[in-house]
């Protein structure tokens, strides 16, 4: 795999799944918990494989795991938590990544659940140039959904942590997706 600094990282090809979901906090009422004793190899393999089989289903390039981006993510995930609300790093913290985000009350949520949420705005996209892109006529509607699917986007890392009466989800996206005047696929 190679990272966004040029340099290459082998993982195993356990990868799987990577969700992203809602900085605009959607409230959907779900019911389900990370699988029991799951590594974090395994949830990355997991979020990984969630991202690429919706790619997939779209003709589009595998996503690659990038542990830059994961460690990145993993540090503001905690800030969230801190902070008890959702908002985006600011771009120049964030290297050119795109970022999506999600948070829900600790217990009640799995990463697979959140990654999903991101994919299920696709109930509401339109295939336009951004932000032109949502049958809502808000692209917030859609941005986590066009971000997973954005066909420049090489590479993403998730971190899914629970800390302070929060489970939190922030995937890093290089790079960044959502570009005005462009369709995302």
């Amino acid at each position: 795999m190679r990272l966004m600094d040029g340099s290459k990282k082998r993982m195993a090809p356990l990868l799987g799944a990577l969700g992203l979901l809602c900085a605009t906090g959607i409230a959907v009422a779900a019911s389900a918990s990370s699988p029991a004793g799951r590594s974090d190899l395994h949830r990355a393999a997991d979020i990984l494989a969630l991202h690429n089989q919706e790619r997939e289903q779209l003709g589009l390039p595998k996503l690659k795991w990038n542990v830059h981006l994961e460690r990145e993510a993993e540090e503001w995930a905690y800030e969230l938590s801190r902070r008890g609300r959702l908002e985006h790093a600011d771009r120049g913290k964030r290297n050119g990544t795109g970022e999506n985000l999600w948070m829900g009350s600790a217990g009640h949520w799995s990463y697979d659940t959140a990654v999903g949420l991101f994919i299920d705005e696709k109930k509401h996209y339109r295939h336009n140039a951004f932000p032109e892109i949502s049958k809502t006529g808000k692209w917030q509607d859609v941005a986590h959904y066009t971000q997973v699917v954005w066909r420049d986007t090489q590479e993403v890392g998730c971190a899914f942590i629970t800390a302070r009466g929060n489970d939190v989800l922030v995937c890093r996206y290089w790079p960044a997706g959502n570009v005005w005047g462009r369709k995302a696929f």
